[in-house]
This record gives structure tokens, sequence and C-alpha cells, in this order.
């Protein structure tokens, strides 16, 4: 057996796609080639050419990096190819001298807990089969589709109220899926919050979601919902209740949860108020 590690490219999205296929993910095509082409990726090929084990770090600015799609096929599992590709990742990192951040499984928490992580706060993913019709924004705050002339004013919300710089990503959400991309404004035209939202293997995933309060986060989270059929997933921080209850009440399950972890420092990053819902464990 012959195991070969190597940079992962965007030429390569269709050949590693199997990996998160077979570990139930629901990433499709289009995001692999995105990731692959603004991330650094190393993957291990077999001796037969096929990938068996990715990681990927993707920058979300100068502080902060996010870790995701640590994949080991099957076959290859228990030979210590994540760890040891994830701590190729987290070398690139830390030698950019950023922070590295990351959504954990309860499996893969204990991994990253030795390696420095700490926790942030707990994420549950919701399974909904069909939302029902959209809630109506607070009073004062109108919501309308987001056009590429909002990226720069939604990027700069993004980033005070996450401090992650992920202006490209949200730009790439908004043209990739317009119907599931909506702005909240005020009556003097401030941002009051957005959603996007993309199609994916099994499901249509919303979000992010960040808004200045969560009565608008969930009107815009109903709004992406109630704009394409199901069905979705949505990763919505715990400490959101009032998103947890609509969600019920649309029939929605909570089969999973993650761990937001960091290792380094970036004040900020551990508040979820205005996180209603997150890009998935792969995008932040």
């Amino acid at each position: 057996m012959t195991l070969t590690e190597r940079d992962l490219r965007p030429a390569d999205a269709e050949a590693a796609w199997p990996l998160s296929i077979e570990a139930g993910w629901n990433q499709n095509v289009i995001d692999w080639r995105f990731m692959l082409g603004h991330g650094r990726a190393i993957g291990v090929a077999d001796d037969d050419g096929s990938w068996v084990a990715s990681a990927l770090a993707l920058p979300l600015g100068p502080d902060l990096s996010w870790l995701s799609m640590v994949l080991v096929t099957q076959k290859r599992r228990r030979l210590g190819l994540g760890t040891r590709l994830l701590r190729r990742c987290l070398e690139h990192v830390e030698a950019q001298g950023a922070a590295a951040g990351l959504d954990a499984t309860e499996l893969g928490r204990p991994v990253y807990l030795p390696l420095g992580f700490r926790d942030l706060y707990r994420i549950s993913r919701w399974h909904i089969a069909q939302a029902g019709a959209a809630l109506p924004p607070p009073s004062g705050v109108r919501l309308r589709p987001m056009t590429e002339a909002d990226d720069a004013r939604v990027a700069a919300f993004d980033t005070t109220h996450s401090v992650m710089q992920r202006g490209y990503i949200l730009a790439h959400l908004r043209g990739r899926r317009p119907d599931l991309a909506w702005l909240a404004e005020r009556a003097d035209g401030g941002v009051a919050g957005y959603v996007v939202g993309r199609e994916g293997r099994t499901a249509t995933s919303i979000g992010p979601v960040v808004a200045a309060d969560a009565t608008i986060g969930l009107a815009l989270a109903s709004r992406a919902l109630a704009a394409a059929p199901g069905p979705f997933l949505m990763d919505v921080p715990d400490s959101h209740a009032a998103v947890a209850d609509f969600l019920r009440a649309c029939g929605a399950t909570s089969p999973r949860y993650f761990i937001r972890m960091l290792k380094g420092d970036l004040p900020g990053l551990e508040n979820d108020g205005a996180i209603i819902a997150l890009a998935g464990a792969e995008l932040a």
C-alpha cells in the first residue's frame, strides 16, 4: 500500500467529493471546488490515485482560519491520517499568526482538546422537512432581496457581529442562491441582518443568519425557509431558544450537535448572540 500526501486543488473537487458522500455529509461538488479554491487543503491519495483522506484550512481574515473537511475513508481509518492532516493545516494557520476555529462533532472533540482547542458554545443541527409561512419582521424593519450592491455593507455588518472576515463567502452564497439571500434594513437604511443559503447534496442549507436581534434573525430565517422547497438544514446555537421553538413547531428535529472550538485568541468569537444560524461546519 502506497499513500501519498499532497495538496488538494480545485481540479480535485470531483475526485475528493466521495469522501464527504461516504461520511453522509451534505457538501456537493460546488462546495468542494469553492473551498479548495480559497483555502489550504491537504489530502492523502491511495496507490490507485483515489483520495482517502483530507483536511482544509479556510481563511476568514488575517486573524482566523477555519479547519474543516477532516475526512478519512472507511478502509483507511485508524492509521492516524486525519490527525496528521489536521496538524498540517494547524501548522499552516499558526505560521500565519492566526487563530484556528472549528465545529467539532461529539466524536471529534476528544481529538481536538489535546491539540489545545477550547469550547466556545454548542450548536444543534436541525433537519427541517418543510417550513411554514414566513414570519414578519419587527416594526421599523423591512426585508428585501439581497443584491450584489449590498455585498460590502453585508460583509461589514457580518464582521462587526461575528468578528469573522468572510465577505467572499457571503458574496459567493448570495450569487449562488439569490432566492435564499435576504437583507433586513432599518428605516434609515442601516443593515439589521441578513440570511444566505445554498443547495447541498441532500438538503438546502440555510445560513449564515446574522442579525441585530433574534426577532429579526428569525424573520430572515423563516423568509429563506419559505423561499424554497425542503428538506433543509440549519445549524443554530443552543442559546437561541426562540429559533429552536419555531423549528420544532415546523416539525423539525435535531439529531446531532456540534461544539464550536477555538485554538488561539480571537476576542468576540465566543459571542453567539447575533449568530442565529451558521454557514455549516465547513464554512463557519
